[in-house]
């Protein structure tokens, strides 16, 4: 370090900066990873000196992946506030190579450099004699503990597994003294033992992988959670797209989400991670956790909630975690939301409603889907009153069956119900007609409103001017109820 690198450090904080440029260095090595086509290794080492007050942590992160691209370096920012605060002296030190090269190039890299193409200054490089490999090393020195720095790169990786991508692993490793017995090791594997992975498509593996992070409460866990799951069959999965058309400026981008929904167990007031009524919205930007733009949180905003029986209270942005809070939302239902932008840029200023849109499509259909899947939920709350004439229409409808004395009109009806007339008994030919009329009532709210028919009016005067979607209080009771 140089020596302007001093004790002025001392009383100062490792800044939100500091750690936003150990993010995009992490986030960088995990893209090189993934862009290769072999099995990579993403590794980081802090060690923290400890003849040293205040102590000074060395940062190493080094990837197997493709070899990097040294302009990602020279658009790397310094951050103001701690230039001239002593905490980091704004040097990295580089040393990459292709597989396809003979050396391992060596450079620094001098953040406080204001002019980018005078950043770089190459060092004497290193032959490879022939030696097939790729991979890159980055480090840095820091005025702070490693405690400070631990917390957000074990964030990144816990979030990096939602994607599940299947060729690269990832390790923590901190040293904070001489000893062995001061050595701690933190340890990510991602999906290591689902070789289907390798052949399921970004969708799927993004499915899979924010049901793990349910179930294992945000990745924190080892293993699921017993306490209030059982297993993947309590959860309920939704996903859909959203995609821009190409052009010959630019290429066609795509918005996946996926929405879990779980309705947790009794034995959940045991866990001491039990759901808080909150919905966490975590947001992926080209294969890498990302601050929530701006065009999605307008559109988490304006999406039509009601109509799938839920009312939004507020959108909360807490220093990039995103969350979303219900009015009368029952305290045992959890919501889980992940959204993944990748291959282009979101629109410009210029196009803000594009954007806006894109994400309000995806995550309609996700919702779409989760109605599609089970039946009679997600509705709306005019809908769910209708429902809720359905069991005294059934026990109706059954009882004008059971109870006529015209044998072959008996028989007629439950043939026409799928039922054989000498087995059947009258709970399960009401069990059965509820079911049918609610998967109706369902399939007619999936279409447009200009395409509804009028079934769901059945329950209502002819000449009655009651809105389709007319707002209405919804409470907990009746949200329980669509989820059973």
């Amino acid at each position: 370090m140089r020596d302007t690198f001093g004790s002025q450090g001392s009383a100062m904080e490792i800044t939100a900066s500091v750690l936003k440029l150990l993010l995009q260095l992490s986030s960088s090595a995990f893209q090189r990873c993934r862009l290769s086509e072999d099995l990579c290794r993403l590794s980081i080492l802090l060690d923290q000196s400890t003849d040293r007050n205040p102590p000074i942590t060395s940062i190493l992160i080094a990837d197997t992946g493709i070899g990097c691209n040294l302009e990602e370096f020279q658009d790397l920012r310094c951050p103001r506030e701690f230039s001239g605060a002593k905490i980091w002296d704004g040097l990295l030190s580089v040393k990459t190579t292709c597989i396809t090269e003979d050396e391992v190039y060596y450079f620094h890299v001098n953040l406080d450099e204001n002019i980018s193409n005078k950043r770089l200054k190459r060092q004497p490089s290193q032959a490879k004699n022939g030696a097939k490999f790729s991979g890159t090393e980055v480090s840095l020195s820091v005025f702070g503990s490693t405690d400070v720095l631990m917390a957000p790169i074990i964030g990144f990786f816990q979030k990096m597994l939602v994607l599940q991508i299947p060729n690269v692993t990832m390790d923590l490793m901190v040293n904070q003294g001489a000893s062995p017995a001061t050595q701690t090791q933190y340890v990510f594997v991602v999906n290591s033992d689902k070789t289907s992975c390798f052949t399921a498509s970004n969708l799927e593996r993004l499915k899979s992988g924010l049901e793990d992070y349910v179930l294992r409460h945000e990745n924190c866990l080892d293993m699921m959670c017993e306490h209030c799951f059982s297993d993947r069959e309590h959860l309920k999965v939704g996903s859909g797209t959203a995609c821009t058309e190409e052009n010959r400026k630019r290429t066609g981008g795509k918005m996946e989400v996926v929405i879990v929904i779980s309705d947790l167990l009794e034995t959940t007031r045991q866990c001491s991670r039990s759901c808080d009524g909150k919905t966490e919205v975590l947001y992926f930007e080209n294969f890498s956790p990302s601050p929530i733009p701006l065009v999605a949180l307008i559109a988490l905003k304006k999406i039509d909630w009601k109509s799938y029986g839920l009312i939004l209270a507020s959108v909360n942005d807490q220093d990039g975690h995103v969350f979303l809070e219900w009015e009368n939302f029952p305290s045992h239902v959890q919501i889980q939301i992940a959204l993944h932008w990748y291959h282009n840029q979101y629109p410009t200023r210029q196009k803000t409603q594009l954007g806006i849109n894109l994400v309000k499509k995806g995550i309609k259909n996700a919702l779409d889907d989760l109605k599609a899947k089970h039946e009679g939920f997600l509705l709306s709350s005019h809908a769910r009153k209708i429902c809720s004439y359905v069991p005294d229409l059934a026990r109706s409808i059954a009882g004008l069956i059971f109870s006529s004395t015209d044998i072959d009109f008996q028989g007629d009806c439950l043939s026409v119900l799928g039922f054989q007339p000498q087995e059947v008994e009258r709970d399960a030919v009401e069990d059965y007609i509820q079911r049918k009329i609610v998967t109706v009532i369902g399939m007619n709210e999936r279409k447009p409103q200009k395409d509804q028919e009028a079934a769901p009016f059945l329950f209502f005067e002819g000449e009655s001017k009651t809105s389709y979607f007319e707002d209405e209080e919804i409470d907990g009771e009746y949200f329980s109820t669509s989820l059973e």
